[in-house]
């Protein structure tokens, strides 16, 4: 889980140096604060920074259909909903049609937040094989 751009990069360069694909997910209801555009804008920014890295970036939209789909709008390839099952399946067409996905669950996570080296902790978090 990033929570800036410094937390992408690292992420990625860790990426990279496993020979491995990570997911760069935003916290928890991160469309309510912070933006798909603003969201976008770091994934896009560290992705620059280690274009060789291979990496899929989910926003987290909570319940918020609305947020969703201007997610989706902004080209967000990858959102988290968790609203209502009908509004959910409406959400994952209307995903697909823009060549997004939907997620419906959390995916587990490690939260960039505190980390002291977040490249260090994100190569031992890889590591593990017990993350999945």
């Amino acid at each position: 889980m990033i929570h800036s751009l410094a937390h992408a990069v690292a992420a990625l360069e860790a990426a990279e140096e496993a020979r491995l694909s990570i997911t760069l997910l935003s916290p928890p209801d991160f469309a309510t604060y912070g933006g798909a555009g603003f969201f976008n804008a770091i994934v896009r920014r560290a992705r620059a920074k280690v274009p060789a890295a291979k990496s899929e970036a989910v926003l987290d939209c909570g319940d918020a259909p609305g947020l969703a789909l201007g997610a989706l709008r902004a080209g967000t390839e990858a959102v988290r909903f968790g609203g209502r099952p009908a509004v959910r399946k409406k959400i994952a067409e209307i995903a697909a049609a823009h060549g997004a996905h939907l997620l419906t669950v959390r995916p587990r996570a490690l939260d960039l937040l505190d980390a002291a080296d977040a490249r260090a902790a994100c190569l031992a978090w890889l590591a593990d094989g017990t993350r999945a």
